[in-house]
């Protein structure tokens, strides 16, 4: 919107499609939303009560600036635990989610024309919180018949002097891709030989279907130059509690401490007792997550595969999927907007994120097995999807 009063930067600024859809999830009455991934679960009332038992007893007040001492000393304890990677509580600290945290990251590590490498599909807000801090988003396209695996002459070839950062994301939004411990090592390698930094966008670790998660932090040479954006959102379905984490060399983190002072201060620290006892009970609670998700994409790709026109690759992480929807011959944003009048289904297309998603749609499996049924009971009825 162009006004005096609003920053020249913020005249042309266009609404994200996810951003957008705040007013297609009242459209109609019967509406099943599969666009946004907010998990329907509830987060666990063993978390809740104790959470709230720490506020009874004083914990209402601001934390130490870097984070819960209590909480950084328990994510250092998950990272050994789980992945065998040493983590040291000056090399944390807690923010008010992990978007937040991507903004916080850039603008600590950018300076004005720097350019950041996005693997795409990507996450819809990458561009923006890039441009936000006066940086370049440079993307690199991935493909479905490659497995949406980075390719490697393709990220070199990306590559200019004015190349500060890598973003990563895996299990990945949108597609669903887990990348591979080969694609892992060729960026760690590409980033050790051309001194850049990786930003490992994790937040969907639980999600990983076929093999165990794995930091590309972890792996020799990378943890001096990875800076992890962790959350609670995803992987204990957390969302509203607005809680992630960044672990990043301390000299990074102190830097991140700087500016979070004059930005938000210090995260919610109710938020931050929810996501110590998450953490403490993840063995008791992730578990019975996964599963419910793992039965709800797999069911999903099942439905999808047994429709006319639409193709998805087979499940592997996340909680989309990524369907293929080009054989109807109508851009994504037709086919969604389709799905949406005919059926009263919410979906995202494809081209929100990124030129390379454009025959795509994007279904988040965040509604219960009922609903699913239903959604797909009624796409099954679309002529677009039928013999």
């Amino acid at each position: 919107m162009k006004h005096h009063f609003i920053s020249k930067r913020y005249w042309n600024s266009i609404s994200t499609p996810m951003g957008k859809l705040s007013n297609l999830t009242y459209s109609y009455d019967d509406l099943i939303d599969l666009s946004l991934g907010d998990p329907d679960i509830t987060t666990d009332e063993r978390i809740i009560k104790a959470t709230f038992e720490d506020a009874k007893n004083g914990h209402t007040h601001y934390t130490d600036p870097y984070g819960d001492p209590e909480l950084r000393e328990e994510i250092c304890k998950y990272y050994n635990e789980e992945f065998n990677h040493k983590v040291k509580e000056d090399e944390i600290i807690i923010t008010a989610g992990a978007c937040y945290a991507m903004w916080l990251v850039l603008e600590a590590i950018l300076d004005d024309g720097d350019e950041v490498i996005i693997h795409a599909p990507y996450f819809t807000p990458y561009p923006h919180q890039i441009k936000l801090v006066r940086g370049k988003p440079v993307i690199l396209n991935t493909y479905e018949e490659e497995d949406f695996q980075v390719d490697t002459r393709r990220l070199k070839n990306l590559i200019t002097n004015r190349t500060k950062a890598i973003i990563i994301n895996t299990p990945n939004n949108p597609t669903g891709t887990c990348f591979t411990i080969e694609t892992l090592k060729d960026i760690a390698n590409i980033a050790i030989e051309h001194d850049l930094i990786v930003i490992a966008d994790d937040i969907y670790t639980l999600f990983s279907f076929e093999k165990p998660f794995l930091p590309i932090a972890s792996l020799p040479g990378m943890k001096e130059r990875t800076i992890t954006i962790g959350s609670f959102s995803k992987d204990y379905a957390m969302t509203g509690w607005r809680l992630g984490y960044i672990i990043a060399p301390s000299f990074i983190i102190n830097v991140l401490k700087d500016i979070n002072e004059n930005s938000l201060f210090t995260a919610p620290s109710i938020s931050q007792r929810a996501a110590l006892h998450g953490l403490k009970m993840r063995n008791h609670i992730q578990s019975a997550i996964l599963e419910k998700y793992k039965k709800r994409i797999y069911y999903t790709y099942e439905r999808i595969n047994q429709l006319e026109n639409i193709s998805v690759m087979h499940p592997r992480g996340s909680i989309y999927l990524f369907p293929n929807i080009k054989q109807t011959g109508l851009s994504s944003v037709e086919v969604a907007d389709k799905i949406l009048k005919e059926a009263h289904i919410l979906t995202l297309p494809g081209i929100a994120f990124g030129d390379c998603g454009e025959g795509y749609l994007r279904i988040a499996v965040t509604v219960g097995m009922d609903k699913l049924k239903e959604a797909f009971d009624r796409i099954n009825k679309m002529s677009i999807f039928s013999k």
